[in-house]
């Protein structure tokens, strides 16, 4: 089990363990979701992240061929 100390100004300090399994650091942010009497810390991740993420050998598609081939995928079973 990991804790750390609440200050005066309601800060805490995330140990090393929790931020190198949310893959945080300095200056990223974090999410609080409460439920019930309970926390979860997500790490919220900026669009900016995700730049180069999905790379696609080919010629860029249109929006049309795009709407065209999610409207196929979504009718078949």
């Amino acid at each position: 089990m990991l804790e750390s100390a609440v200050t005066k100004k309601g800060q805490t300090t995330l140990p090393k363990r929790v931020r190198d399994t949310l893959g945080v650091q300095a200056g990223d942010r974090v999410r609080y979701i409460v439920l019930d009497r309970e926390v979860r810390i997500l790490p919220v991740r900026p669009i900016r992240r995700l730049f180069g993420v999905l790379k696609h050998d080919g010629p860029p598609v249109t929006l049309e061929e795009m709407e065209e081939a999610a409207a196929g995928g979504a009718s078949e079973e």
